[in-house]
């Protein structure tokens, strides 16, 4: 499958690394050229220049196969260096020529009411991958494309500031779950750790399944009061529960499934996290921005 036919923009290319052609306006050449005195910064920089040239164009609705062409992920490697983009179609297949699809930027989103219950969502049984499994809050992507930026830099991860994932996860609360950004603030996400882990969707279409997930996970926590509005394209149920309700929920015995990731999240942080809420999400004791947990 050829996507470049689905952009806005043709001129903006998959691979940031490539040279721009002799073709090209100067000026575009000169705004795509990555070799600058910083190597660590140079991606990046290229891509927030062609963001401002692709200014999307669009609201960031559309149905599930129309996002898996338009949305485009920001791709990273094993470190979490931003190395290039690609659209969530070619990102998300497990097949021959991308075994483990193509590694991104991905957050998970905890919220959790003034009671300190966590709100889960079912999947819709329309989603691409994994549909129909429970898993927390929301769960997405931060995109390339945007403006202001959704790309992160390692200053922003020192510094903690991470807007990027913030603004992606407020978009998405609201796309997925109806939930306004004025109940929301952006500056009350929590970022606490990265979590890399791969997962082919072998729930939904088996061991030979074509589709599954391949990312590097920013952990955040909110505590927010919030009035909801699910999207049925994305979201098939909701519910707030208890540390026990959810170990009684994710109980074998349950017959209900579960993201991969989730899984991975629940059963090394979350309920540490968890029972000392106000700690999380108050101080840093629980923040970790050098460690990347590889689960794989």
């Amino acid at each position: 499958h050829s996507m470049s036919e689905k952009r806005k923009d043709p001129e903006v290319t998959d691979d940031v690394n490539d040279t721009p052609k002799d073709t090209q306006p100067a000026e575009k050449a000169q705004k795509t050229d990555v070799s600058t005195e910083q190597p660590k910064q140079t991606v990046e920089d290229s891509l927030e220049n062609s963001e401002e040239e692709m200014k999307t164009s669009w609201d960031g609705t559309g149905t599930q196969e129309e996002l898996m062409y338009k949305d485009e992920c920001i791709l990273v490697d094993e470190n979490d260096v931003v190395v290039g983009h690609e659209n969530k179609y070619a990102s998300h297949r497990f097949v021959p020529e991308t075994p483990t699809g193509k590694l991104h930027r991905a957050f998970s989103v905890f919220l959790f009411n003034e009671e300190g219950k966590l709100l889960l969502q079912q999947r819709a049984s329309d989603k691409i991958t994994f549909p129909d499994v429970w898993t927390n809050t929301c769960c997405s992507h931060p995109l390339y494309g945007y403006s202001p930026t959704e790309i992160d830099t390692p200053e922003d991860l020192a510094n903690l500031t991470l807007f990027g994932v913030k603004r992606a996860a407020v978009r998405k609360l609201d796309q997925e779950l109806g939930i306004k950004k004025d109940d929301i603030p952006i500056e009350n996400f929590k970022y606490l750790t990265r979590l890399h882990y791969c997962a082919k969707d072998e729930v939904t279409y088996g061991p030979d399944a074509e589709w599954g997930e391949h990312e590097v996970d920013y952990i955040l926590f909110i505590k927010a009061k919030v009035s909801m509005t699910p999207n049925p394209e994305e979201v098939r149920d909701t519910k707030y529960v208890t540390a026990e309700e959810l170990k009684e929920m994710m109980h074998v015995d349950s017959g209900l499934k579960w993201s991969p990731w989730f899984r991975i999240i629940a059963e090394k942080f979350l309920y540490e996290w968890w029972e000392s809420l106000e700690t999380a999400l108050t101080t840093d004791k629980f923040v970790d921005n050098t460690t990347i947990h590889h689960v794989l």
